[in-house]
């Protein structure tokens, strides 16, 4: 029996624009051998980073080069099965981690802090492996330059973006930024969103945030996105407000490259 050949797809140029699945060609009725195992390479790469963990020593060992208290927190999803099954449990904190949170504040006494700033695994604890320690570090230096007091940076497993409202209420932050990994693509399986609260307290739901979607170099690269929380932190320290109240405003034309 003669094979089919592959038909070139007349608009495969646009793969030199995107990552996405577009134009991939076919034989028959079907789609070309290496196209199908692409695909399933892809599928098999995004159902990994829903499995995958967050490598806790390496990161703790980066982010302790910013001279900030580093808190290692889990949320009340006892695994990761619980987590998948049951989003409320990853929203709040389990009794050991609140009871470190009252831990630190009875010792350290600090005063009120401008910004916490939380990294929790997600749906791809590969993409906070990959990327959360650099944005980390750009928006450290950056808010230090304005003058901005920085909590203990939180470390959480199991985490959902609303369980940083409960640690930095915790610890009396006036805003908090969550970087989280973020429901793979089959072309994406390590992208990073970062979600945005003033004045965060327990309770709050998406619309009182902000949020900046698939950070990573083939997305939203680092120091754009760095660009654009400094912006958003900025309007709600000054306007006192975050979410459907505040509307971005940023020309993305002044976007790092």
């Amino acid at each position: 029996m003669n094979q089919l050949p592959d038909q070139p797809d007349p608009w495969a140029f646009l793969q030199n624009h995107t990552s996405a699945r577009i134009a991939r060609g076919r034989t028959g009725h079907s789609l070309p051998t290496r196209a199908l195992l692409d695909f399933q390479l892809d599928h098999a790469r995004a159902r990994d980073a829903v499995y995958s963990e967050l490598e806790q020593d390496e990161l703790r060992n980066q982010l302790a080069v910013f001279h900030q208290p580093v808190l290692l927190l889990h949320s009340r999803a006892t695994d990761r099965q619980q987590y998948l099954q049951r989003p409320d449990l990853g929203r709040k904190l389990d009794e050991k981690s609140q009871t470190n949170l009252t831990g630190f504040e009875d010792l350290s006494g600090f005063a009120p802090f401008d910004l916490c700033i939380v990294i929790a695994d997600g749906l791809s604890a590969t993409a906070i492996n990959r990327h959360a320690p650099t944005v980390v570090a750009r928006l450290t230096e950056e808010v230090l330059k304005l003058g901005w007091t920085l909590a203990p940076l939180c470390l959480v497993e199991q985490g959902r973006v609303a369980i940083g409202d409960e640690i930095a209420h915790a610890l009396k932050a006036e805003t908090v930024v969550v970087l989280i990994g973020e429901r793979p693509g089959l072309t994406s399986p390590d992208s990073m969103g970062a979600y945005l609260t003033f004045q965060p307290q327990p309770g709050l739901t998406d619309e009182s945030r902000n949020c900046l979607s698939n950070i990573r170099p083939e997305g939203l690269p680092y120091e754009a996105a760095v660009q654009k929380l400094l912006y958003l932190l900025t309007e709600m320290k000054n306007r006192r407000l975050s979410g459907v109240q505040l509307k971005d405003e940023f020309d993305d034309n002044l976007l790092a490259n």
